[in-house]
């Protein structure tokens, strides 16, 4: 399976793209996935150019395609102004609408303050079920004082172990071809997925 980090981390180093690779890695750790890692930042221009002249760069067309081919996504984002970034934003506003329906995704942020937290649920969660995404239950928002204390872990490889029940799942089931409709799971079957056996 071909799983697709989205970090929007500015900064070198990034706690946003060190996020990403955590939950790449639980992943893994539960699933033989493929890993690619898509940097906004390095994309900046040619997302801003996308804007301007209707047509997408060759990093941004390359980006663009292994987001809309891939079989789970983890989007990554650090907050301002109480909500994701503009570059995460722009970049998704450039995907055709329906280009991301039916794919399973985990929406994670990185913050100063646990007081943006919310952010998962007002901004993230609304964005990618606009976009017909299936979004996992648990979200994974990490502060300055989450690295390093109790707590992160577990919502790691709560989050991660739900992404992996959906990409294996939905897999099997979603087009290879783009534009194809995909395959409608009942939300009760979705959920039932989930739940650990036994």
């Amino acid at each position: 399976m071909r799983l697709v980090v989205v970090s929007a981390g500015l900064s070198v180093p990034s706690s946003t793209r060190l996020l990403g690779d955590r939950l790449a890695a639980a992943v893994g750790r539960q699933a033989d996935v493929e890993v690619e890692v898509v940097e906004l930042r390095d994309l900046a221009v040619e997302i801003a150019h996308n804007f301007t002249n209707g047509f997408p760069g060759r990093k941004l067309a390359a980006a663009i395609d292994a987001v809309t081919s891939a079989d789970g996504l983890i989007v990554v984002t650090p907050v301002f102004s109480a909500s994701y970034s503009g570059l995460f934003k722009s970049f998704f506003d450039v995907i055709e609408q329906d280009a991301l329906a039916g794919m399973p995704v985990l929406i994670a942020a990185t913050g100063g303050t646990a007081r943006h937290s919310l952010v998962l649920e007002h901004a993230l969660r609304p964005l990618f079920a606009y976009l017909r995404t299936v979004v996992v239950p648990t979200g994974v928002y990490a502060a300055s004082e989450d690295w390093g204390a109790e707590g992160l872990d577990g919502r790691i490889e709560r989050a991660a172990g739900e992404l992996t029940a959906l990409m294996s799942g939905l897999a099997a089931g979603r087009p290879a071809r783009k534009g194809a409709e995909p395959e409608v799971v009942p939300f009760a079957e979705q959920l039932a997925a989930l739940r650990p056996a036994g």
